[in-house]
């Protein structure tokens, strides 16, 4: 059974003392340049883990500018074979509220402006064109194994749900927070993609927890989402989060992945044509 190591991709409400034993600040460039901040190593619960934060410890990086290609190669070249990402995003229907987790399991794509594949001809270690299927871009065991924890903890959340990516940095009007229920998104954020699509790419294990801050602007009866409303909602969220990885990362390293990991590769290099 091959050894497991869990990335985690987070904002500042995940960089704390408590999550990671034995830490270190390790700095890396990529092919791809360099990602968001330093990567930060160490164990939970005796389970390698690498941190890292999306934008920056200080959330000094605009979704749109995010480093993505970088995060994710050099969350593999740190040798991880699983990423369990957090988000915060915005609930689009009646039955998703504030404070609850969904565990994404589809997206729809609206971004613009990103490279969304590895495979561009801008690094001479990525060479042809990479057409990875995304029918089921989050993984399905990992996603059954954050349930589990979920379950045990007793916090309120979705099994499933899709997200919409915006590009951002602005937030929805009204009109688009609206179309976006009519084409049945249940949560909308500004980072799942690329980064969900790139893990593929790179034969990673990837998940998501979701963590709604608000309603984002298509309800008349509550406030539309704003800054102070969202971070204040993901702050706290992001404790329950802490606590679903810190149960769930031991968990996912007891079990044999070999052949899962052995799937996701062999997907993401017979995606690629040369």
């Amino acid at each position: 059974m091959s050894a497991i190591k869990v990335g985690i991709i987070g904002g500042s409400g995940l960089d704390n003392a408590d999550l990671l034993e034995n830490r270190e600040e390790k700095v890396v460039k990529t092919p791809f340049g360099k990602p968001s901040d330093s990567l930060v190593t160490g164990t939970i619960q005796g389970v390698d883990c690498v941190l890292l934060a999306r934008h920056g410890r200080k959330h000094s990086i605009s979704p749109t500018l995010v480093n993505y290609r970088a995060n994710i190669w050099a969350l593999k070249e740190e040798g991880c074979t699983h990423i369990v990402a957090t988000t915060a995003c915005g609930s689009l229907q009646e039955n998703v509220h504030p404070g609850e987790i969904v565990l994404i399991d589809d997206f729809l794509d609206r971004t613009t402006k990103r490279p969304t594949t590895f495979y561009d001809g801008s690094s001479p270690t990525h060479q042809g064109v990479c057409h990875v299927p995304m029918n089921e871009p989050f993984c399905p065991r990992l996603r059954v194994l954050l349930a589990t924890s979920i379950k045990a903890l007793g916090f309120p959340f979705h099994e499933r749900g899709t997200m919409i990516t915006i590009e951002g940095p602005r937030f929805s009007t009204r009109a688009e927070s609206r179309l976006w229920r009519q084409w049945r998104a249940d949560v909308v954020n500004m980072s799942t993609v690329p980064e969900v699509v790139l893990a593929k790419e790179a034969g990673l294990l990837y998940a998501s927890l979701a963590l709604v801050t608000d309603y984002d602007s298509w309800r008349d009866d509550h406030e539309a989402v704003h800054v102070e409303l969202a971070v204040k909602t993901f702050k706290e969220n992001a404790t329950r989060a802490c606590k679903v990885l810190l149960s769930a990362i031991p968990k996912i390293a007891a079990e044999d992945w070999d052949e899962t990991i052995q799937k996701n590769l062999d997907i993401a290099r017979l995606s690629i044509m040369e």
